[in-house]
């Protein structure tokens, strides 16, 4: 019979599924992701500070950043080798297969090595998840025994129903961790792998800091799990991920805006320079009457974003420096 996760496909769904595919598609349309290396790097150190946090995970954003470059940071070393296991897992993301169980298990190993011994296998004993606060058990994973076998009938599923992608990778999230497949780890593998399915179906997601969302949202995250967990039904926990996928989404179509500035007008000054121009002649175009207001709104974001680029890189305050849209 293989496995069947219960969920229902409500109106809500259907218009959530809709509203991202509009936004997703905008999107890609105007802020030419694949062009934005920093954007990309920015998005990546926020998706790893996120699903980390929720695991107790003491960095902060800051400190993530400086450890992905190399810095000493001083701090749990536990804390310092997930935030590199991390790294390097969502460095190769999109190298694995999303529907095979050896992928599955080598991501493990990787986002594991060095923290537990039993990295990149599947558990042979009891686990279940425990409230960080109280320690009381809040859910008990699949018996070891039948582990493997419902984590492939899990990837079986998600590869061969016919429900969108966004609604699979959503039952897939929920249902991984029901299994609770690893004696640790399951909660940021389960969110690297609904990263993992949204990107196959649809690149810009490889951009989506969507575990930092989820890390705004942790306690209703929880609750939505538990809610789910006793009334055996994942639909939802499918709200409320498709709800932070679109919060993610709008995020990433204001992050390379100002304060009341449309991506529709930033789109159109990135146009005006193809060819070099000034900062006097970006804030006419523009119609912004205050120099710091520009710089600070504007000018500064598209730059560290590598949207722009100045001519004269190693003179930033040479009267004569100009700036193209890269």
């Amino acid at each position: 019979m293989g496995y069947n996760p219960p969920f229902d496909i409500t109106n809500e769904i259907v218009s959530l599924v809709a509203e991202i595919v509009e936004l997703a598609t905008k999107v890609k349309a105007t802020t030419k992701l694949e062009s934005k290396p920093t954007l990309r790097r920015e998005n990546r150190i926020k998706t790893i500070h996120g699903s980390l946090a929720i695991e107790q995970n003491t960095l902060s954003l800051e400190q993530v950043t400086a450890v992905l470059n190399g810095k000493r940071v001083l701090a749990p070393p536990k804390d310092i080798e997930e935030v590199k296991n991390a790294f390097e897992i969502y460095d190769i993301m999109e190298t694995l297969n999303p529907y095979s169980i050896d992928d599955l298990l080598k991501a493990h190993g990787v986002l594991m090595k060095g923290l537990v011994k039993s990295a990149g296998a599947f558990r042979e004993e009891a686990a279940g998840v425990a409230d960080y606060q109280t320690g009381d058990i809040i859910h008990v994973g699949t018996l070891p025994q039948y582990v493997p076998k419902l984590t492939q009938e899990l990837l079986n599923w998600v590869e061969q129903n016919e429900a969108h992608p966004l609604i699979k990778s959503c039952v897939f999230h929920y249902e991984f961790e029901v299994i609770h497949p690893f004696l640790d780890g399951n909660g940021r593998l389960g969110r690297l792998w609904h990263t993992l399915l949204l990107a196959k179906w649809n690149p810009i997601f490889s951009y989506i800091p969507i575990e930092s969302m989820i890390y705004q949202h942790q306690n209703e995250y929880y609750k939505c799990f538990n809610f789910c967990n006793i009334n055996v039904n994942s639909t939802k926990f499918i709200v409320f991920m498709l709800s932070v996928i679109k919060e993610a989404l709008q995020e990433l179509n204001e992050q390379t805006c100002s304060n009341g500035t449309s991506s529709e007008q930033v789109e159109q000054l990135l146009r005006f320079c193809t060819s070099p121009k000034s900062r006097a002649q970006m804030q006419e175009f523009m119609g912004i009457s205050g120099r710091k207001a520009f710089q600070t709104k504007i000018l500064k974001p598209l730059l560290e974003s590598g949207q722009l680029k100045m001519t004269i890189p190693d003179k930033p305050n040479s009267s004569k420096q100009k700036y193209i849209a890269d």
